[in-house]
């Protein structure tokens, strides 16, 4: 009898995380949410190298924040949810951008700003009566949550931020990796720099709408983050971050709807699994590579 009971729970258990009745049917109603997982997959994977260059993984949680404040005054007064993100996503990169110009300056506005937003965005949520589906997509991800407007909204500035970081990529890659350099060669690292932390503040916004505030970073920092631990080139490097972003995103649309689950541990569980993988690959290469110095070294010895 007990075994019976356990064999149920656990049945019930895995058919709620990948439960696959009707998904035909279920498909259809997420086309907008998967078309927009694509697209932000995309806008993570150009701009993720350049948030791990710049170091600023931090100040995406810090933006995400205030995103989510913004996000939740717009649900409360009943004004457009993704219009709200990006005006606190703008406040927050200007904010961190025109104060942050030095490392530690910048950790110190993003934890000062981090718990303000979280705190402001959990009073609006409290102070709205509406759906409760709609406080927790804005923490955790929503696959429903596309409609129509929404996905013109997400094309559009998807749009601008990939516009934005192909106009901007040479000048934008030589200030990244040296920005003492690139301002003695007379580029403007500080308005750079700026526009930089608004593009940047644009793809949180919208990244918010698909995956939520709280692990926004599995789409804008880890694809970038595991494409680097295989591989440096230029090149590459932001192809591989938009491919892991691109099946994370839309690999976890596809299972959470099987389940009717949130969609975001399943995007960071891929995201991380993509990670572990591309972390093993390099430290395989790295041992064959000090095993291949070695043995020269050894010969002539």
């Amino acid at each position: 009898m007990l075994d019976a009971l356990l064999a149920t729970d656990v049945g019930d258990f895995w058919s709620q995380i990948f439960g696959f009745s009707d998904y035909g049917e279920l498909l259809v109603l997420v086309k907008n949410s998967i078309i927009a997982g694509a697209l932000l997959g995309v806008v993570g994977g150009l701009i993720g190298p350049f948030i791990m260059t710049r170091d600023l993984a931090f100040a995406v949680h810090g933006v995400s924040e205030l995103s989510f404040a913004g996000a939740s005054a717009a649900l409360l007064f009943g004004a457009n949810v993704v219009a709200g993100s990006l005006v606190g996503s703008l406040l927050a990169a200007i904010l961190i951008g025109v104060l942050g110009a030095r490392a530690r300056e910048r950790n110190s506005i993003i934890a000062v700003l981090m718990p303000f937003g979280l705190g402001l965005g959990i009073l609006f949520l409290a102070l709205y009566q509406g759906r409760a589906a709609n406080k927790f997509g804005l923490l955790t991800g929503q696959i429903v949550s596309v409609d129509n407007p929404q996905l013109f909204w997400l094309i559009l500035v998807s749009v601008v931020v990939i516009v934005g970081l192909v106009v901007m990529w040479r000048p934008l890659t030589f200030a990244s990796v040296d920005e003492d350099v690139a301002r003695a060669r007379g580029l403007p690292v500080t308005a750079i720099s700026i526009l930089f932390m608004i593009l940047l503040a644009l793809a949180t916004a919208v990244s918010i709408q698909i995956i939520g505030a709280l692990l926004v970073l599995a789409l804008l920092v880890t694809p970038a983050a595991a494409a680097m631990r295989v591989t440096a080139s230029p090149l590459l490097t932001p192809i591989l971050s938009v491919v892991f972003a691109v099946v994370a995103v839309v690999g976890g649309i596809l299972l959470a709807l099987g389940g009717g689950l949130p969609i975001s541990p399943y995007v960071t569980t891929i995201s991380f699994l993509i990670y572990l993988v591309c972390r093993l690959i390099g430290w395989r290469r790295d041992r064959m590579g000090i095993r291949a110095r070695r043995t020269p070294a050894m010969a002539r010895g």
